[in-house]
């Protein structure tokens, strides 16, 4: 069985620990090893599939900005208003 299609965007490479922190599309934070991102660099998103040859992270162009303009869209669906969605009497 194969998975494919979550996203994940580098936040921050720290070259000199070898980490990557990404952020996936659900706001989850992770550390990976940046070895496992070919061309690895801030803001490179990145394909993941999960197959029986194990993990692979393609390099997706467009994803970063995939990433934003949902994030974007969840922000404007936002409402801290106290009483926001309550009958008011």
């Amino acid at each position: 069985m194969t998975w494919a299609g979550d996203l994940v965007v580098v936040d921050v490479l720290d070259e000199d620990a070898g980490l990557a922190d990404v952020e996936d599309a659900r706001g989850r934070t992770y550390q990976l090893p940046a070895e496992w991102l070919p061309g690895v660099r801030d803001g490179a998103a990145y394909r993941v599939t999960v197959g029986a040859q194990g993990v692979t992270f393609t390099p997706d162009p467009g994803g970063a900005r995939q990433l934003r303009e949902r994030n974007k869209q969840t922000l404007l669906d936002f409402s801290d208003e106290p009483g926001s969605g309550e009958d008011r009497a």
